[in-house]
């Protein structure tokens, strides 16, 4: 089985990697071609169109940036939907709304193709030790069919309903991740600033019922040591939320704390921080207040 994998960033890199250690027979398409470059050395092979991926792959697997980007990679003349055979199965990672995996599956289903939102979670480490969660919209018997590929990707791969449900589940992870983010960077800004240690304060929250996964992630690899280096880049967030605050709005929420958290990250976005990693929203509340969570210096 020939796999198609377009998207090889951060995550998607990291993805094809593991399938083709796992001994998958892997051609990889990438928009800036160099970063295909580890994985031809590994074995891969290049194509050089997204049309001549798609021709030759039995599953093309997307691991992408933006929801544009989706429907522009699946759906304009020279993409998948217009030139994989019918029967493929197309797999798509990326964190989109559930409006875009319906609108692909729509067009892929009028094509004969198979097409499952398949969002994950976990980040690079997770990616690169095949501990990612990954939540699944689409057929159920085509899932069935790519579990053993995706068993290689994640730990935990749940299927959660008819196209558009993996999207919908990995967005209410999103707003999570954002909620819990603004709300950790305003508590540790708020101790620095009511002149609390730190570390000590970490320590304290991180041992009470304040902990989150979202807390220990960003003061310890990130905060702490003020090395803001992505990780999941705080312009993803931003669009993660928000994509998430749209179906909480859909479904009649009036006011929700993911409203603070998008204005938060947007402020982060028009602040420079885009290309930091989603910790560095800290430093928007910082300067607000006029201080830096740091370690104390020896």
């Amino acid at each position: 089985m020939k796999i198609g994998f377009i998207g090889t960033g951060v995550m998607g890199s990291r993805m094809a990697k593991r399938l083709l250690v796992a001994g998958y027979d892997v051609a990889v398409y990438n928009r800036s071609a160099e970063k295909t470059v580890p994985l031809l050395e590994l074995g891969a092979e290049r194509s050089d169109t997204i049309a001549e991926l798609a021709q030759r792959s039995d599953m093309i697997c997307t691991c992408l940036s933006m929801p544009d980007d989706v429907i522009d990679v699946y759906l304009r003349k020279d993409g998948v939907i217009h030139h994989a055979r019918p029967g493929t199965i197309c797999l798509d990672f990326t964190t989109v709304g559930p409006d875009t995996s319906k609108t692909v599956a729509k067009q892929a289903q009028e094509k004969d193709i198979y097409y499952l939102d398949a969002p994950v979670s976990g980040g690079p480490e997770g990616a690169e030790q095949g501990t990612l969660t990954i939540m699944v919209g689409g057929e159920k018997q085509v899932w069935e069919q790519v579990l053993p590929l995706l068993n290689v990707l994640g730990e935990t791969v749940e299927y959660l309903g008819p196209s558009g449900s993996g999207s919908a589940a990995k967005l209410m992870n999103q707003y999570l991740v954002a909620v819990h983010s603004v709300a950790a960077s305003e508590a540790m800004v708020a101790g620095a600033a009511l002149g609390l240690d730190a570390e000590q304060l970490y320590r304290i929250l991180k041992a009470s019922y304040g902990d989150s996964r979202m807390l220990r992630r960003h003061m310890e690899q990130y905060v702490l040591p003020r090395k803001f280096e992505p990780g999941g880049a705080v312009k993803y967030v931003h669009k993660d939320v928000r994509l998430a605050n749209q179906l909480m709005d859909e479904i009649g929420m009036k006011q929700f704390l993911g409203q603070i958290a998008e204005e938060t990250f947007a402020i982060a976005v028009k602040q420079g921080l885009s290309d930091f990693d989603m910790s560095a929203v800290i430093q928007t509340l910082e300067k607000r207040c006029n201080v830096t969570v740091k370690k104390k210096e020896v």
